[in-house]
């Protein structure tokens, strides 16, 4: 029996394991389950327990945390285990593989609700229910920090200074909407030190996607007044947003400013995007989170439709493991706790079914919200009907789920998951260098999608400006091509040429090469996974797969998302490979006579077998080469010229 003092939580183990579902019941220790042991252990923590509110651990023999529970009253909650005849199957598994119990006491019950989910996400226990899709979710931040504010999309901790909107369900749908938002107010998405060196507007501004106050296009009021019509539209004034440029256009075309008139007219288009990009309709919501839950064949999926100032924010389905068993108000209140655990609560959140402990929870949630929180089950009106349409959408969206059971679909999906993408990547590009020691290099790149290989897509770069024995180099060289001109030939992304996950062969210096590079040319929103062998390099099956923000994952040995990811990792070296021995053997095989225009294979031929080398041939009078067999006058003196400029 081990004890934690309030507030110290022991250190996790094994928070990143995948595919939890399959070890939700195995033997983490090496003691066989035995009721009678875990039931011994359990008594003996309740003698030192006191009826007061507190979050407990059970762990197996091998101290790995098998659940985790909060109590408005330890004693008489823990104490509850120990009657197993009450007990379900399922806790009387667990309860037979606990050998051990770790107690953290709290000031309230609200308070031990908030610990509860936070250490559930740390730990990921395999007998709690689990929020499988827990990665942070991307907001709009309208930086406040500097006299042209940028907007950007962000993930993570809110520590810049401005104003924050969202959660957005995707980077895709956030991306969508700062571009529709850079077309209606103009603002700046580029960072400080790219915009500190601008000595001319860049291409947005061409396009009319940013008022260019880098080289002073616009003046810092006219600037500001943009922030404040997009903090207005943002935060749910859109309408009076359109009604203020309607007038504004009015006025431009009654001043016979036609230029202006026609520049807030696409302003006001661009807002007509947006809002008819809304395919939900939630006029009258306010801000508002909504969740319905659907259940079938013992799977559960959750919708969850984000709505702030009245507008969709994007919606997403979520399937919540280790939920057999298990009443559904339950599943979707421990589900809740976890979301919120990292997301900022709405003041409202609307739920298609009433909950247990739902005071609770909306007391437990009213602290990171910074004020009273409501959950309620809509009776009538628009949120009546809004509920009815994520209901729909939850019965659908777990059918498709239900319905993937093809083994393409069901490895792309599980890939996702483990490489915390919001959705299976539609477009997947694979870089990797060849080169021997330095000479010939060059960079490639094979694109796959979730039916395969797109070969007629595969792309490769003969190194320029890198050094050639510097592989991060190459790397980072590679990178700037490739999205230097993506940004220039498809800047709004809607050809379908913009990768959902770039895949690195290599560690973290080439995460970090190629994260540098694209940061210099100011993307910063497409997902990258670099894969490298593990500690035993050269053993397949051991490959560690490193993320930007520096974690590193790995998979089990015979996952099919590893085979998967191996195929795509050896695809991209086989076409490098086969890249690198096709230029060393033009290298090889050429000559100088190459570079002289309107030379082609028979005629250097020609020169080479009455010469014999490339030297005799530059050597050669004109007279000389004219007497060469199959070389017309014409062609003897280009040859001449060229290596006689001077006459």
């Amino acid at each position: 029996m081990s004890r934690t003092p309030a507030g110290t939580p022991a250190n996790p183990k094994g928070a990143e394991r995948f595919n939890e579902d399959k070890a939700t019941y195995a033997v983490r220790g090496a003691e066989q389950p035995d009721i009678e042991a875990g039931v011994a252990a359990i008594r003996e923590v309740v003698q030192t327990l006191k009826p007061k509110p507190g979050v407990y651990r059970m762990q197996d023999a091998r101290g790995d945390v098998l659940y985790v529970g909060k109590a408005r009253a330890l004693k008489n909650r823990v104490a509850n285990y120990t009657q197993v005849d009450r007990l379900s199957n399922r806790l009387r598994r667990m309860v037979s593989q606990t050998r051990s119990m770790t107690i953290v006491t709290t000031n309230s019950e609200a308070e031990a609700l908030l610990l509860e989910a936070q250490l559930i996400k740390r730990y990921r226990p395999p007998y709690n229910v689990l929020l499988r899709d827990d990665k942070s979710f991307p907001f709009i931040l309208l930086r406040a920090d500097h006299a042209y504010p940028r907007i950007m999309k962000h993930r993570g901790a809110r520590r810049a200074k401005g104003n924050y909107y969202g959660p957005f369900a995707s980077a895709g749908s956030v991306n969508t909407t700062i571009n529709a938002l850079q077309k209606l107010f103009l603002l700046r998405s580029c960072n400080d030190g790219f915009m500190a060196r601008r000595d001319r507007p860049c291409l947005l501004y061409q396009i009319k996607r940013c008022s260019a106050p880098c080289v002073g296009r616009i003046d810092e009021a006219s600037y500001a007044e943009l922030v404040r019509q997009a903090k207005d539209f943002l935060g749910g004034r859109s309408g009076a947003v359109q009604k203020e440029i309607e007038a504004q256009m009015a006025e431009a075309a009654e001043a016979l400013d036609f230029e202006r008139a026609a520049m807030l007219r696409d302003r006001l288009r661009a807002a007509t995007f947006i809002q008819g990009s809304q395919a939900i309709n939630a006029e009258g919501v306010g801000n508002a989170d909504v969740f319905a839950l659907a259940a079938k064949g013992g799977q559960i999926g959750i919708q969850a439709f984000f709505i702030r100032g009245g507008q969709n924010w994007g919606h997403r389905a979520f399937f919540p493991s280790h939920t057999e068993g298990l009443d559904e108000g339950e599943v979707l209140t421990a589900f809740l706790a976890q979301f919120y655990e990292e997301v900022p609560p709405p003041r409202l959140i609307l739920v298609d079914r009433d909950l247990p402990e739902c005071e609770l929870l909306a007391e437990a949630l009213s602290v990171p919200a910074g004020g009273k929180v409501e959950i309620s089950v809509p009776q009538r009106g628009d949120r009546r009907r809004l509920m009815e349409q994520a209901s729909r959408n939850a019965v659908e969206a777990l059918d498709r789920r239900m319905a993937e059971s093809g083994t393409k679909a069901r490895v792309n999906r599980e890939m996702a998951e483990f490489l915390e993408l919001s959705e299976v990547p539609q477009r997947i590009e694979i870089y990797d260098n060849s080169h021997i020691q330095g000479t010939n290099a060059l960079g490639a790149m094979v694109v796959a999608g979730p039916e395969g290989f797109l070969k007629g897509q595969y792309r490769k770069w003969n190194i320029k400006s890198a050094q050639t024995d510097d592989d991060f180099g190459m790397m980072r060289e590679v990178m700037r091509r490739r999205f230097s001109r993506a940004q220039e030939e498809d800047p709004d992304r809607e050809n379908g040429m913009w990768p959902d996950l770039v895949l690195i062969d290599g560690g973290k210096g080439q995460m970090s090469a190629v994260k540098e590079a694209l940061d210099e040319i100011g993307v910063e929103d497409v997902p990258l996974i670099a894969i490298a062998k593990g500690p035993h390099h050269g053993r397949e099956g051991r490959e560690v797969f490193h993320f930007p923000d520096g974690r590193e994952k790995m998979l089990p040995v015979n996952s099919p998302v590893l085979f998967h990811l191996q195929r795509l990792r050896d695809e991209v070296h086989r076409f490098a490979i086969g890249a690198h021995r096709e230029k060393r053997s033009r290298a090889i095989t050429a000559s100088p006579l190459d570079e002289i225009p309107g030379i082609g294979p028979a005629r250097k031929r020609a020169l080479l077998l009455h010469f014999g080398t490339a030297g005799k041939v530059r050597a050669a009078s004109l007279e000389d080469l004219q007497r060469a067999p199959g070389v017309s006058g014409t062609v003897a003196q280009t040859v001449y010229d060229f290596y006689h400029p001077s006459g």
